[in-house]
């Protein structure tokens, strides 16, 4: 569930509505309409700034700031959203004979009204801010408890690399090439949200993309998923060279089947997948390199594809004996025959292809 779902808004809606009646249960006499109405659209209104709906580019120059400097700034903007929140939502109650008061009282709010609001919305920022850091998907199963117990399923899984990122590195410096790969993972969310994936994590230069396998697969989700980023990428070329002097490109595998799911650690959870399909889907995404493909999938998941998406052709390249498995194993390519072919800073082939990858696949097999 992403922040530009109508379930998400929906589900604050519902939250900040409660919060409305929780304040007319405090420092009224009860929950009335007025009140529900004003916590809904308060709650709506500071939510929204919270997640760049509005003022995204100011928001953005605060984070800029030395923390302490970002700190106060930060409270006095959310202050200031909560007072303009409750002035518009007093006005259009007042406009809609909702509210038995004044013009001047409708819009003005009670000294009790601020900090509450206040408290109340750092109570859902905080959940979002969780929810964000380690998936939607995963917060919800992490709640309900799906995975206490380990857990036989089917998933498909997309394993996308950054091409030429250790050579941009050493050019540029680390600092640089971690901008880059944010730039990057944030272009790719939208994609992987739209088409109904989940981010399962992050290693390196590597992000790791999953579907439920009958919902990978349905209307080809999880290939449409990948020349979606690279639509994405291809559409911002001039910001990309503008800001790094080069264009993103990834490399891609696709593969799927049964894996164990199961919510691991102490100190922090999270739900990790163990078996060969992990294993196999890393040594699928090295044979980018060898094949000069840019995006790999296997038979197995090719296979239970309903169709292709238009515009996208499969090219079988034969079977391969991918280290660590004892069979071989039927590879084919994907290509966007529509999409133009560009030569950037990122065309060249990253010699330097980083262990974490691999050996993250090893760990949790």
């Amino acid at each position: 569930m992403s922040s530009g779902t109508a379930t998400f808004w929906i589900i604050i809606a519902a939250v900040s509505a409660s919060f409305g009646a929780l304040h007319g249960l405090l420092f009224s006499d009860g929950p009335t309409l007025a009140g529900i109405l004003y916590g809904t659209f308060i709650g709506l209104f500071t939510i929204a700034y919270q997640r760049g709906v509005f003022l995204a580019g100011y928001s953005e120059r605060l984070r800029r700031l030395p923390t302490p400097a970002y700190v106060v700034a930060a409270e006095i903007s959310l202050v200031l959203v909560i007072v303009v929140g409750m002035a518009l939502t007093g006005l259009l109650l007042w406009t809609l004979g909702i509210v038995d008061k004044p013009l001047m009282g409708a819009i003005t709010p009670k000294l009790s009204t601020i900090p509450f609001a206040l408290v109340m919305s750092a109570i859902i920022v905080s959940v979002l801010r969780v929810r964000d850091l380690i998936g939607g998907e995963t917060f919800v199963n992490l709640i309900l408890g799906r995975y206490h117990r380990p857990v036989r399923e089917e998933r498909v899984f997309l394993f996308l690399d950054l091409v030429g990122s250790t050579a941009y590195a050493d050019r540029n410096g680390d600092i640089a090439a971690q901008e880059l790969l944010t730039a990057v993972f944030s272009a790719i969310a939208e994609p992987v949200r739209r088409h109904r994936g989940q981010v399962d994590d992050y290693v390196g230069d590597q992000v790791i993309v999953s579907w439920p396998l009958a919902r990978g697969i349905e209307r080809a989700r999880c290939v449409a998923c990948i020349f979606a980023i690279r639509q994405v990428l291809d559409r911002d070329r001039a910001s990309w060279l503008a800001r790094f002097g080069l264009v993103p490109e990834l490399r891609a595998a696709l593969h799927g089947g049964s894996v164990v799911t199961a919510e691991v650690g102490v100190d922090r959870h999270k739900i990790a997948y163990f078996g060969d399909v992990m294993n196999t889907t890393a040594r699928l995404e090295g044979l980018c390199r060898e094949t000069k493909r840019d995006v790999l999938i296997s038979e197995a998941v090719l296979a239970r594809l309903p169709a292709l998406p238009e515009g996208i052709e499969a090219e079988a390249l034969g079977s391969y004996r991918l280290r660590g498995r004892s069979g071989t194993m039927a590879v084919h390519a994907l290509a966007d025959r529509r999409r133009p072919r560009f030569v950037g800073p990122l065309a060249e082939v990253d010699a330097d292809r980083r262990v974490a990858g691999r050996g993250y696949a090893a760990l949790r097999g």
